[in-house]
């Protein structure tokens, strides 16, 4: 139980680095020529690394036995909700000053804009059901259905990112290239589950 919560607060820190690197390079004036578009792109490229590693956890628990893992995925979530809301909060103040009919034009025109905001809006639910008293209350069949939402939001941020490069592809696929591992891991996870329950049903 030490080591959990030692672990906890260890990955508490280091999620908490990156901002903490963003924030300095920010105030030093070390964000380059455009530095609300610097902040922008690296919150996104954020949420989608922690939500891929939340994604992970399952695989990695099932494949290596790791079952302390599963004490850590609410945290990995969260984070990858924090850093959503930090890049949609850049977007929407700092880069359209709360302009909303901006905003609204923006999403009507760029496709790629109303994918990311499709996707942090599925984060929501999963972000204020992640709890315990949610679980309670959605029942532990419900909540598992809603949080499989996270393969959904993970598709749409990888879509997002490919469709904002515009030239050098090689990051939006190596996130595209490990959300297809994870997909195809779970796919199979399934069916071998079918198999097995379809196995016994016959004994």
């Amino acid at each position: 139980m030490q080591d959990i919560k030692f672990n906890k607060i260890l990955i508490f820190i280091n999620a908490l680095v990156p901002l903490a690197l963003l924030s300095y390079d920010g105030f030093a004036g070390n964000l380059g020529a455009n530095p609300v578009e610097f902040f922008l792109r690296t919150t996104g490229v954020l949420t989608l690394i922690f939500l891929l590693v939340t994604l992970m956890v399952t695989p990695l628990r099932k494949i290596f036995g790791w079952n302390n893992l599963i004490k850590f995925r609410r945290m990995l979530g969260l984070f990858a909700f924090f850093y959503g809301f930090l890049h949609l909060v850049t977007y929407s103040v700092f880069d359209k000053n709360f302009d909303f009919p901006a905003i609204a034009a923006d999403v009507w025109q760029r496709p790629f804009i109303a994918v990311g905001m499709l996707a942090f809006f599925l984060l929501i639910p999963l972000a204020v059901t992640s709890t315990n008293g949610m679980i309670k209350r959605l029942g532990g069949k419900n909540w598992a259905r809603l949080h499989k939402l996270t393969y959904a939001v993970a598709i749409l941020g990888v879509i997002h990112f490919w469709m904002i490069v515009k030239s050098d592809l090689t990051y939006p696929f190596l996130f595209a290239l490990v959300l297809t591992g994870l997909l195809g891991h779970r796919i199979f996870a399934a069916q071998k589950s079918k198999a097995a329950k379809a196995k016994l049903a016959t004994k």
